[in-house]
């Protein structure tokens, strides 16, 4: 987690800002000022911002200091807003209700003009379409947990509620790694088949036994939160052919292609070709050869003719990129952020 801003000079000197771009995160958070034609005035990195996680008080602090740390290094005023529009894409704004919440805190603060809040994955979505014409596809992300969204050609969207194990989700590193501890303590225990988890999982934690770090965790001397660490892991053991590791993989190879197929069908998109289908997050930037090729074969089975794509702009350029959209921007805008995203971030 980054612990304080990180951040980047004006790329050139150009007009005010027409787009604050935000991308707020359960780890961190990326605020960006954009010029009318596309060019990235400043950009910085924070700490959390997800209110449910850390409390609205302290989210709103965060994304203020943000705002305005960005705000000075592209040049602009400390008094009035900073640019024409604010485009927030921000996790925790998980249904339409909180997203009208979550605006109507923006609006309060006085940052833009205009603003609109949607969830993160929309930010996701928009990162990996093409910047002519109608934006619209699915999109899933998949990092510590996992979401998709979906927007129609004709600008109908559907959701998931993606509240967790609540909303019958599963996925992610959040899932994923504590599954691998859960399998290789069943290896160990007799309870489960054998699994080369059992001993990665030991020597990750410098231990001799799983049940170590079991105790470990339950007596406090191992963090809880370290069980992400074991993602790669599974991934590294399932990649050597190890079946039960191999087969987690492919669960959530097959709980991403379900929701996509879900979304679809939903949008009544299931026999058009050529659906746009953007993976984004950490376990999909990845790129593991595994989870890749089993989501390709099983979206060409339920989705025949998807162009599945992993985004290879951060967030917030999607984000920025729902900002440009906003304010009428021409697509020449969009590429040169593309650009600059890719150079700076």
């Amino acid at each position: 987690m980054t612990t304080g801003p990180v951040s980047t000079g004006p790329v050139s000197a150009g007009p005010a800002a027409a787009v604050l771009a935000i991308d707020g995160g359960n780890s961190k958070t990326d605020v960006a000022l954009v010029a009318a034609d596309g060019t990235l005035l400043a950009s910085v990195r924070g700490g959390p911002s997800n209110h449910q996680g850390i409390g609205s008080e302290r989210a709103t602090k965060e994304l203020t200091s943000l705002v305005a740390s960005a705000a000075a290094i592209a040049g602009l005023p400390a008094v009035g807003p900073v640019a024409q529009h604010t485009s927030a894409c921000l996790a925790g704004a998980d249904l339409p209700v909180e997203e009208a919440d979550l605006n109507r805190l923006v609006q309060s603060l006085g940052w833009s003009i205009t603003s609109t809040v949607v969830n993160d994955t929309f930010a996701v979505l928009r990162a990996g379409l093409a910047d002519a014409g109608p934006h619209w596809g699915i999109g899933v992300v998949c990092g510590a947990g996992i979401n998709c969204v979906g927007v129609a050609p004709d600008g109908r969207t559907t959701r998931f509620l993606s509240l967790g194990e609540l909303s019958g989700d599963w996925g992610g590193g959040g899932a994923l790694g504590p599954l691998a501890l859960w399998w290789a303590v069943r290896a160990e225990d007799g309870r489960g088949p054998e699994t080369e988890l059992r001993t990665a999982v030991a020597a990750h934690f410098g231990l001799d036994r799983v049940e170590d770090v079991v105790v470990g965790m339950h007596l406090g001397t191992i963090d809880y939160s370290e069980q992400h660490g074991l993602v790669p892991l599974l991934f590294a053991v399932a990649g050597q052919g190890d079946q039960v590791a191999r087969d987690v993989v492919l669960r959530q190879a097959t709980e991403i292609c379900l929701m996509v197929t879900v979304a679809a069908r939903r949008l009544d998109l299931l026999a058009t070709r050529g659906v746009p289908v953007v993976l984004g997050g950490s376990l999909m930037t990845a790129r593991d050869p595994l989870l890749s090729q089993a989501i390709s074969d099983q979206l060409a089975a339920s989705l025949p003719g998807a162009e599945v794509r992993v985004v290879d702009v951060p967030p917030v350029a999607g984000a920025a990129l729902l900002g440009l959209d906003h304010v009428g921007a021409a697509p020449a805008a969009a590429v040169r952020l593309r650009d600059a995203a890719r150079m700076t971030w």
